[in-house]
């Protein structure tokens, strides 16, 4: 039976905090493809990873700078978690399983049921790019649930993408140099749109 993913799922799968029903879903770039994964060593060694297009070589990311991005975003989740004390998760927090649900139907379904969703992207040697899962979101959600959107990344970042998701979705898009900047950015956004559920200008999801 496939896992049906609702906001009752996701509270129930995280622990107590303040606000346990505000839903903050933070993404980045840990979750994105990567062909280290995947490959063996020694079909690994049988590409030159050097003389690949852009785009492919970024498939070949650094663990280090996966586990990097995702240390980031459990730090960031703490700090949400602590103060203001909303219920910021992870995609992996809730606990689906991707052979039941993939993983980008995960994120839309994470993002439709969240309070707020933010797409975290730093600099970690190199442009990452918002990946396959965030532009998937905004293509799904960003009608309905631009207001509840926010897309920071470090000052560094340049994408493509980031330049036109701002005129094609009209996406709210914060830069930040320090971790402190990002999680103050981060606190201020879940605020404005608890005050703004709490003023009825945005449904409540409850």
């Amino acid at each position: 039976m496939t896992t049906e993913i609702t906001r009752d799922l996701i509270a129930e799968r995280l622990g107590s905090v303040k606000y346990d029903r505000f839903l903050f879903y933070l993404m980045g770039p840990y979750k994105s493809f990567n062909l280290n994964y995947v490959l063996s060593e020694e079909e690994r060694r049988e590409i030159d990873i050097g003389e690949l297009p852009g785009p492919l070589r970024r498939l070949f990311r650094h663990k280090d700078d996966i586990n990097s991005a995702q240390a980031l975003l459990r730090r960031i989740q703490g700090e949400l978690r602590t103060d203001p004390g909303v219920n910021a998760f992870l995609a992996l927090d809730a606990e689906v399983d991707t052979d039941e649900v993939d993983a980008v139907t995960q994120s839309i379904e994470y993002a439709r049921c969240s309070n707020a969703t933010a797409f975290v992207v730093p600099f970690l040697g190199h442009n990452f790019g918002v990946g396959e899962e965030a532009g998937s979101v905004l293509e799904s959600l960003a009608e309905t649930h631009g207001d509840r959107l926010l897309f920071a990344h470090e000052d560094d970042v340049t994408s493509a993408m980031i330049r036109s998701s701002k005129v094609r979705w009209d996406l709210r898009v914060e830069t930040y140099e320090t971790e402190e900047e990002l999680v103050s950015k981060l606190r201020r956004f879940a605020g404005g749109v608890m005050q703004r559920e709490r003023r009825g200008d945005l449904r409540c999801l409850d």
